[in-house]
């Protein structure tokens, strides 16, 4: 994984979960605004995938468990897509909730990838 682009991914997951957070707690309906915030993680989700396919044929290989990194980026594909379907068919202040929380599970998940990746595990103890 590219490091810097990780952490833009990280920050975006973090601004798109409190813009959420907020609108949930205003007690206001999904909108294009909360949505499309999470399609912004959802897309750079994808980007990070294609990324990680193409990585290892420049030479820039995972480091650490492969099984676990590709299981955290399968997940943190599908709840972006999950969380807007949510939103689109239960229209209420709790959508944005769910948004957020996926905003900033794939966030806390592509931090975690960054570790798997460096192998940064048996730095943290893991």
């Amino acid at each position: 994984m590219i490091e810097w682009f990780t952490w833009v991914q990280f920050g975006i997951g973090i601004l798109a979960g409190l813009i959420c957070l907020f609108a949930a707690f205003a007690d206001r309906k999904p909108s294009d605004f909360t949505a499309g915030s999470v399609v912004v993680v959802g897309v750079l989700t994808i980007v990070q995938l294609v990324m990680a396919l193409v990585a290892p044929l420049f030479g820039n290989r995972i480091q650490g468990d492969g099984i676990e990194f590709w299981m955290y980026m399968i997940t943190a594909a599908i709840i972006p897509p999950a969380a807007i379907l949510w939103a689109l068919i239960e229209r209420t202040r709790w959508s944005n909730a769910v948004l957020a929380i996926a905003a900033f599970a794939v966030a806390v998940m592509v931090f975690r990838m960054q570790q798997i990746w460096v192998d940064a595990g048996a730095f943290f103890g893991a």
